[in-house]
Parts: structure tokens; C-alpha cells; sequence
């Protein structure tokens, strides 16, 4: 089968986040693209959704481990106004 080179301009930042991505779900910008064509070739319309893992930084994911292990959490409150009283201290 006898291959096409495509050229597409598109915003560099947008071009490399979008590697990125693509990178961590072990994909090149290539092979996305053939995926993509292939898929709407044979669905005939817009073919699927990608997606990859969330982005958590350092902080959020540190926060979220406390969470799971009950640290660094706010006390509880019985009522409304002993939470108001508790944040106005």
C-alpha cells in the first residue's frame, strides 16, 4: 500500500501537550493520527474518545494521600454553627 505524507499546522503548545499525552498512553503523534483516520473511515463519523490518565500535581496528590489515611483533616461538627464558631476562631 503506497503511503501519503499530511501536513497540518497547528499551535506548538498545543502540538507538544499534546505529544505528551499521546506519549503516556504509549502512542506517537502517527499513530494517533492513522487511528484516527482509520476509525473514522470505518464508523463513518467521529470515531472514539482517548483518554489519558488525570494530571495531579505534588501537592494534590499528597492531599489526596492524606485523605485515604485520615491525616491533616478538619475536625467534625455536630451543627452549622459549631462549624461557623470552629472557623471563626
Amino acid at each position: 500500500m503506497a503511503t501519503a505524507n499530511l501536513q497540518v499546522r497547528i499551535d506548538a503548545d498545543l502540538k507538544n501537550e499534546t505529544e505528551e499525552t499521546l506519549k503516556s498512553m504509549g502512542l506517537s503523534m502517527s499513530t494517533a493520527i492513522h487511528l484516527f483516520c482509520r476509525q473514522v473511515v470505518n464508523q463513518r463519523r467521529i470515531p472514539f474518545e482517548i483518554v489519558a490518565p488525570p494530571k495531579y500535581n505534588e501537592e494534590t496528590l499528597h492531599s489526596m494521600d492524606d485523605t485515604l489515611e485520615g491525616r491533616n483533616l478538619s475536625r467534625k461538627f455536630s451543627t452549622v454553627d459549631e462549624m461557623w464558631d470552629d472557623l471563626n476562631a
